[in-house]
């Protein structure tokens, strides 16, 4: 098995991420495009010393972008979204 720091890259902090994290106790990372779920289960307990409930994953496809005359892509990456147990928080996240 992996190193739990080489399958989470890094926490992803956005509008729609902080709400989910409120509501929903959701907390949101990008992470290695092969890693599966069982991994990032297991990464998040071991990091953070909490259980999860939940993990979905999805794809996010890079968008194409332009610079004058110079077309391109941004890198493609993996997201996931952890639910964690009634009651388990992750102390980074909240002080924002």
């Amino acid at each position: 098995m992996r190193e739990p720091r080489d399958i989470l890259i890094k926490p992803v902090i956005t509008e729609n991420s902080m709400l989910k994290m409120e509501e929903n106790n959701t907390y949101t990372f990008k992470v290695a495009r092969n890693a599966n779920k069982v991994e990032i289960r297991k990464a998040v307990e071991k990091i953070f010393d909490v259980n999860v409930d939940n993990v979905n994953t999805m794809n996010i496809r890079g968008k194409k972008r332009r610079l004058g005359r110079n077309e391109g892509r941004t890198s493609s990456w993996k997201k996931a979204l952890v639910r964690l147990v009634e009651g388990d928080s992750i102390e980074i996240f909240e002080g924002l």
